[in-house]
């Protein structure tokens, strides 16, 4: 069944991607901002951190807005923040001002994430729904993957504020577009601000969106601390260009969307819940391989190339189960808030954003300058997800 006012999903596409390629997409400059402003390596992670948090933020006040005025009217306010947080990271000139935009950027850019699955929820139902989410999983997958792409080639041809010169004729080209193309999905009937105190204590003691939150949290927080800690690990340990770094992402993009695919053609077949299993076992698997192949180098001295194809088949492995983990997960766990989904996906996107800020900024914490805390710190966030699915989420369903 599909909603009379029925969005292009090319668009939603866009509006999803468009934050997503905004974390990433200035990674491969890190090491060039923390030369330019003068900071340790540590700190220009927490831009991501800075920009996470915000965005968490972001989706708590939008969703809940929306609830009220519309989806439309609130993400094309939210695309004005986000130009205006990009146009202050493009004339940053201390690592203040770019704290300060990033936060700004990330407010404005939560707008599409969270209205742009709330848009989804609207018009879609049942099976389409899951389908609808397997492309919004290639969006969350393939954008975040683009951004170095580009972020590399801007950085190396005309250095790193460009970049953000770019996200600002994106993100306004994504609005032009959104005014004239977007209807409003938003139910007349429902439009109306919900008491959010009753809805907050049923979300938090509902284990399901609990569980489901750690583990959408878990996805993002290894793929934005790679994101964070990537640049580092290849251009300053292994000696890639930021260019050469871009460029290993578009193996990344390739397996994120082969992965979604995947996750598509298995829901044919199995229960959401099972391909979730699926995807956490494939990203301990081989996160642990990467650990014990790392801790070889102590023993073993592998030649700098074989090491950064060792790191980037590994690193592709759990982007696959990433990509296979997030679509099912998201479309799983709000299931039963269909009379409150504006504000109930604000309140769980705050709480799952908040979580990937924290697991980002704890890869800043274990940043050491060699090449074994990433790796680890994935195993140990698969770890977790693991947990929380055989004891929270498996242990839920078989209630």
């Amino acid at each position: 069944m599909i909603n009379v006012s029925t969005p292009a999903l090319w668009l939603i596409v866009l509006i999803v991607g468009l934050p997503q390629l905004s974390e990433t997409v200035y990674t491969p400059s890190l090491p060039a901002i923390a030369e330019t402003l003068k900071v340790k390596d540590e700190w220009v992670e927490y831009t991501l951190t800075i920009y996470l948090l915000s965005f968490g933020l972001g989706t708590l006040f939008w969703g809940i807005l929306s609830d009220k005025k519309g989806r439309k009217p609130c993400m094309l306010t939210g695309f004005l923040f986000y130009i205006l947080g990009s146009l202050g990271c493009y004339f940053s000139d201390s690592y203040f001002l770019l704290m300060l935009s990033r936060f700004i950027q990330g407010f404005g850019g939560s707008v599409g994430s969270i209205l742009g699955q709330a848009v989804c929820r609207d018009s879609f139902h049942g099976p389409s729904l899951g389908k609808a989410y397997s492309l919004i999983g290639c969006s969350l997958a393939f954008f975040p993957a683009l951004g170095p792409l580009v972020g590399g080639f801007i950085t190396q041809q005309w250095g790193w504020p460009i970049i953000f010169l770019f996200l600002i004729i994106f993100g306004g080209s994504v609005s032009i577009v959104t005014f004239f193309k977007l209807p409003e999905t938003l139910n007349q009937s429902n439009k109306k601000l919900l008491k959010l105190l009753p809805l907050f204590l049923q979300l938090s003691k509902d284990s399901k969106v609990l569980g489901h939150g750690l583990l959408v949290a878990g996805c993002c927080g290894i793929s934005f601390s790679y994101y964070a800690e990537g640049p580092f690990y290849f251009i300053e340990f292994l000696g890639l260009s930021p260019s050469e770094y871009g460029q290993t992402f578009l193996l990344i993009a390739i397996i994120s969307v082969i992965g979604s695919l995947i996750s598509k053609k298995l829901q044919d077949h199995y229960k959401p819940e099972k391909i979730v299993k699926y995807g956490i076992i494939l990203m301990i698997t081989v996160s642990f391989i990467w650990v014990a192949l790392t801790l070889c180098l102590t023993f073993i001295k592998f030649s700098p190339n074989l090491i950064i194809a060792i790191s980037l088949a590994c690193i592709a492995g759990i982007m696959a189960g990433i990509a296979i983990v997030t679509p099912n997960t998201l479309a799983l766990a709000l299931k039963g808030y269909k009379h409150s989904i504006g504000s109930a996906s604000s309140l769980f996107g705050f709480y799952y954003y908040t979580l990937i800020s924290l697991f980002t900024f704890g890869m800043g914490v274990a940043h050491n300058g060699t090449l074994l805390p990433m790796p680890l710190y994935f195993l140990m966030i698969s770890g977790i997800m693991l947990i929380a699915f055989r004891f929270i989420l498996l242990k839920r369903s078989t209630n």
